[in-house]
């Protein structure tokens, strides 16, 4: 099956993998990729293990920490992991073999196909978390955030369900809140400034989140709750 490029164009692959990591793409990530090929479950949760109550989603997981942490947290929960880059996916991969991790299913590839292909009301929460700026302004329409991607958010989630960014970008958080705050179907959920500045409880800083601090560059942490 086809596929369009949608919202995705970065790279797919960098640094030469180690052969273990080579390894477990070849072995490890069949077992667990999701493949929009096939027809869509009736639930998301039927992608999981007896049990488990609720699916979660993250786009762009990087180098995995805020997803694994996440997945240890909540045994219950399903969590797919959505990531183009072929060095991510190994990254994720080696610790989810190194942690014996049942919950977590990937998706190699474009977020956007992956929200078309998703049955209706079938995610709790979707976290975009650092994701990449595009800063130039002619590349404004290749951020994940758009009024399409709102839409499509706004069908997969339930009412109560949260839509989470995170971003050191001040222009990206100010065109996030812009999207999100023109739809209907969101609240933002802030009350005051320590809402957006700080994280929020048992949030698992990522690698690039730490060196971001390191560099001087803060962060918003901004979560939007789905309306009925």
């Amino acid at each position: 099956m086809a596929h369009s490029r949608g919202s995705f164009f970065g790279r797919r692959k960098g640094h030469k993998l180690r052969s273990h990591q080579a390894d477990l793409i070849d072995n490890l990530l069949p077992h667990l990729s999701i493949d929009i090929a096939l027809p869509a479950p009736a639930a998301l949760t039927e992608l999981f293990d007896d049990g488990t109550g609720n699916v979660r989603l993250e786009i762009g997981f990087g180098g995995g920490e805020h997803l694994i942490a996440e997945a240890h947290a909540f045994p219950n929960t399903g969590f797919i992991g959505c990531e183009p880059y072929v060095n991510g996916m190994a990254k994720i991969l080696t610790q989810i073999e190194a942690l014996n991790i049942g919950n977590i299913r990937l998706f190699a590839g474009d977020a956007a196909e992956l929200l078309a292909w998703a049955p209706a009301r079938s995610l709790t929460r979707i976290d975009l978390i650092h994701p990449d700026p595009w800063p130039k302004r002619r590349h404004w329409k290749r951020r994940f955030v758009q009024d399409a991607t709102v839409a499509a958010m706004t069908r997969l989630l339930p009412p109560g369900g949260e839509f989470r960014f995170v971003s050191d970008i001040d222009d990206y958080c100010a065109w996030t809140l812009a999207h999100l705050m023109r739809s209907p179907d969101f609240a933002w959920l802030a009350e005051r400034a320590i809402d957006w500045l700080k994280p929020w409880p048992n949030y698992t800083m990522t690698r690039y989140g730490a060196k971001a601090e390191r560099e001087g560059r803060k962060a918003a942490y901004l979560r939007f709750r789905r309306l009925p």
